[in-house]
């Protein structure tokens, strides 16, 4: 008999866990609800054309593909075999595969656009907390399934879209304790840019690939990938050069301003990083001309949000503009612009530097003991009382020793034990006992409630 596991990549969430998450996951909703953005959920899977060829070659890599029901049918044996042979030639087959678990929740966002654009209000603004998946080596910090909290603006192409998604980066991580994130900002703009002065655009897909992996392999790991994808030495020093920029907002736009050669992209690009830094000089931005956002729907700016500088973590949160995304599904003219948060990280990162509230362990307020069937009976009405009164409450199951029923608390992280025997039955009491603080008081029934909605 196999013994119990999980796949490589996936966790169980026990009580404790869940309770943490949903303490991140709420005042995430909270500030998304505060800005305006309304909730919306879509399926785990989709359709494996809604979701390849929209996350760079990387990216494909990673999307789970969900084997067809059938394959083993008389009928579809040979169809199957032909398909197997395509996808290990490193291609798809409808004979094999149709549909995926969704990589990311921004392209079914946009897939669900493109199918209601007619029904919805513009500028849509909406948030999702859901898990995605990815095939990628699970490492700390990433997972196969892991929960994405987005928030997207489309059908609006103004940068103060972009300035209010900093601020919820900014309301959240101080919520959360996080005050000393960093948020970076760039530009594919002036990637695009960068790309021209290297000998055309259609070079920026490979630079963006191997500029993305620079805070993992190194600057001179990134030159050989640079050379690898045919760029040439002149064009690699340039690349270089742009990478080293350094010094303030202003300094490093001076600076790429006299490092590329003058165009509509680069001009538009530097304009926007401007204007967004210009309105969130309170926040902790900082442009990072190094950062590049290996997605392929990209268009202008983009943030990553990284962890304090104490904890090796790196990105938490990550996002940006899109102005055709929806023009992958025949729709066209929706700009839109959004941001993630990396929730399982974040979790990480809260657990490691002790953020999460002492109280939040705590489900169960008041244990009732179980000191003998008439006792329990009388104690299960009392009990009843407190939860109509959203007081949550515990019977213990069976009648045992105190000492038992005390440990079963200590190990819930109950802080209020009630008992009632005989004589307090008879008085009409009871006693509760603080476990924190081993104080006992002698209590009406009537002023339970009271009692515990003041502690």
């Amino acid at each position: 008999m196999p013994k119990p596991s999980l796949p490589q990549g996936t966790r169980d969430f026990s009580a404790e866990t869940i309770r943490k998450r949903n303490f991140i996951f709420s005042n995430i909703r909270k500030v998304f609800e505060l800005y305006g953005f309304e909730p919306l959920e879509t399926p785990a899977m989709e359709n494996l054309e809604t979701l390849t060829g929209k996350y760079g070659e990387e990216g494909d890599k990673l999307i789970f593909k969900i084997l067809n029901n059938g394959l083993n049918n008389e009928k579809n044996i040979e169809k199957a075999r032909i398909g197997f042979e395509k996808v290990l030639t490193g291609k798809s087959s409808p004979d094999i595969t149709e549909r995926a678990l969704k990589y990311d929740l921004t392209i079914p966002f946009a897939r669900y656009v493109a199918m209601n654009h007619t029904k919805l209000i513009f500028p849509f603004r909406r948030y999702q907390l859901q898990p995605v998946w990815r095939a990628d080596r699970p490492q700390k910090g990433r997972y196969r399934e892991f929960t994405q909290c987005d928030a997207d603006v489309v059908g609006s192409i103004s940068l103060m879209n972009e300035v209010e998604l900093a601020h919820i980066y900014h309301e959240v991580f101080q919520l959360l304790g996080l005050s000393n994130y960093e948020l970076r900002i760039n530009s594919r703009k002036i990637l695009a840019a960068l790309a021209e002065a290297c000998g055309g655009t259609d070079k920026l897909t490979d630079i963006t690939i191997a500029i993305d992996k620079l805070d993992k392999i190194g600057i001179e790991k990134v030159k050989e990938e640079l050379q690898q994808r045919g760029l040439n030495d002149k064009q690699i020093s340039t690349i270089e050069t742009y990478l080293n920029i350094t010094g303030s907002s202003e300094e490093k736009i001076i600076q790429v301003r006299n490092l590329l050669n003058q165009s509509a992209e680069l001009d538009a690009g530097t304009s926007d990083l401007e204007f967004v830094i210009g309105h969130t000089q309170n926040l902790n931005m900082v442009i990072d001309f190094t950062l590049a956002r290996g997605l392929n729907y990209y268009t202008g700016t983009i943030f990553e949000a990284k962890a304090p500088p104490s904890v090796q973590m790196g990105s938490i949160g990550g996002g940006g503009r899109y102005d055709d995304l929806t023009g992958l599904f025949e729709v066209a003219g929706i700009p839109g612009v959004g941001i993630s948060f990396g929730v399982d990280r974040i979790y990480d990162v809260m657990e490691e530097l002790k953020l999460f509230p002492e109280d939040l362990n705590i489900g169960t307020k008041a244990l009732f003991f179980n000191m003998g069937k008439a006792e329990a009976e009388f104690a299960f009405t009392a009990m009843q009382e407190l939860r109509r009164q959203g007081i949550a409450a515990e019977l213990y199951h069976e009648e045992t020793k105190i000492a038992k029923q005390f440990q079963y608390a200590e190990k819930k992280h109950i802080p209020f034990v009630v008992i009632i025997g005989s004589k307090e039955m008879a008085d009409n009491n009871c006693c509760v006992k603080n476990l924190a603080t081993g104080n006992q008081e002698i209590l009406s029934f009537d002023q339970l409630p009271a009692f515990f909605n003041k502690h």
